[in-house]
């Protein structure tokens, strides 16, 4: 059974659809993570899953059991808010335990809650504390700790790493995600971070204006995007989309004059493939010219000008190469992705071709 299952849900504000007719579930124990842009509506609908707003049309079931109208009291959730929604005049044990206070737990039982999770968090030496002396990172386990010493058997997450910089935030992915596994807790993510979603995701529910546009494991949507704005959204640095016409019987990256990278097919097609999946040749394959050269330590991300559209290629190694000089690439039939360029879905309607010697 589904810790957590929504069907056909609609939010409305007045005129503005901020949720469109989306359907998930979520299985007990799993992490799923809602990824999109900024005002997609991924906070709305974790809002509704918490009872914080209302669910327009549609239905929220939380154990089975439909919780569609039911206050957030009784549907047993925690909750981890961006803000981490701290008192600032409370020292970090006092916020841990405010919502067992509010509830009115045994003091005993509170106290060897806090025991035990402070201890988890890493957060022993620190409850004494007030906010205001805690570090970004400290602060978001004290965040964490007020959601797990609830001891709710779900926990929802909205973009709580959004504040920390990138370091702590990759350290903070591993704790979350392994204090995650630890407890068994069913956890719903939301974050516009695609690297955040990649790694600590068990499902991914990709959202666009308020609609479901791909879900599946982080690997799915990677290898086989179902849509243009799928292949774009997901990859550091995003696949290469580019448009391709018809030039002598086959299909060639637009503005060259091939090799042909498809075989003719119906209708105006754009060609994906991800930056790692190109290879520079030494003069064979598709022609471009140098545009930048941003060496990274491990690789360097070589962009170029082929014909009137711009690629990337993910290089190993360091290559300095000067703007404007003449680059080769090439590239296995079996990485090219075609998607219709009217309605940016994946397609069939052609065969890519080899871009080889």
């Amino acid at each position: 059974m589904a810790a957590i299952e929504l069907v056909s849900v609609t939010k409305t504000w007045g005129a503005t659809v901020a949720v469109r007719d989306i359907s998930f579930a979520v299985d007990e124990g799993s992490f799923v993570v809602l990824l999109g842009p900024s005002g997609c509506g991924k906070s709305t609908t974790l809002r509704m899953i918490a009872g914080l707003d209302d669910v327009t049309s549609g239905r929220v079931l939380i154990g089975g059991e439909d919780m569609t109208g039911a206050p957030p009291a009784e549907r047993r959730v925690s909750m981890v808010f961006q803000s981490y929604a701290l008192f600032p005049h409370l020292d970090t044990g006092e916020n841990i335990l405010f919502g067992l206070n509010a509830r009115k737990v045994p003091k005993p039982d509170q106290s060897a809650r806090l025991v035990r999770v402070a201890e988890m968090v890493g957060l022993t030496e620190l409850l004494d504390r007030k906010p205001s002396q805690l570090s970004g990172g400290q602060r978001q386990r004290v965040a964490l700790a007020r959601a797990i010493i609830a001891e709710n058997p779900i926990c929802l997450m909205d973009e709580p790493l959004s504040n920390l910089d990138a370091k702590l935030r990759h350290e903070m992915r591993v704790e979350i995600r392994a204090l995650q596994k630890r407890l068994d807790m069913t956890t719903v993510y939301v974050t516009h971070d695609q690297t955040e979603a990649m790694s600590m995701a068990d499902q991914v529910v990709l959202m666009r204006d308020g609609a479901i546009e791909q879900q599946g494991p982080p690997a799915e949507l990677y290898d086989v995007p179902e849509t243009v704005f799928a292949a774009g959204f997901i990859g550091t640095p995003p696949m290469n989309l580019l448009k391709i016409e018809e030039a002598g019987g086959g299909l060639v990256i637009a503005g060259t004059q091939g090799p042909a990278v498809a075989e003719a097919g119906t209708g105006g097609l754009v060609m994906g493939i991800r930056p790692e999946k190109i290879a520079i040749s030494d003069g064979f394959g598709i022609e471009g010219r140098i545009e930048s050269c941003d060496y990274l330590g491990a690789d360097t991300i070589v962009g170029a000008r082929v014909g009137s559209q711009s690629i990337l290629v993910r290089a190993h190694g360091r290559h300095s190469l000067p703007a404007g000089s003449r680059i080769h690439f090439h590239w296995q039939e079996s990485e090219v992705h075609l998607f219709d360029d009217e309605t940016g879905a994946r397609t069939t309607g052609a065969r890519p071709l080899p871009v080889a010697a």
